[in-house]
């Protein structure tokens, strides 16, 4: 998230060639917000639905074998 502390003033900034920085820093803002969602929501919830079917498919293979 340090990366977005860098990045928010230069979307306030408001002198000299600000307007090609935001429009630079803009997507950035996106990009790091988006993966900061995914890393901490979206793919813990992919990885526990793919653990737990993992371990029904093995828990049902363990009560059918003799």
């Amino acid at each position: 998230m340090t990366i977005l502390a860098g990045l928010v003033p230069i979307l306030w900034s408001a002198g000299t060639g600000a307007d090609v920085m935001k429009r630079i820093a803009a997507p950035m803002v996106g990009v790091v917000v988006t993966s900061a969602l995914l890393e901490l929501a979206v793919y813990p919830a992919v990885y526990l639905a793919r653990k737990g079917r993992r371990l029904r498919r093995s828990s049902a293979k363990a009560v059918q074998a003799p």
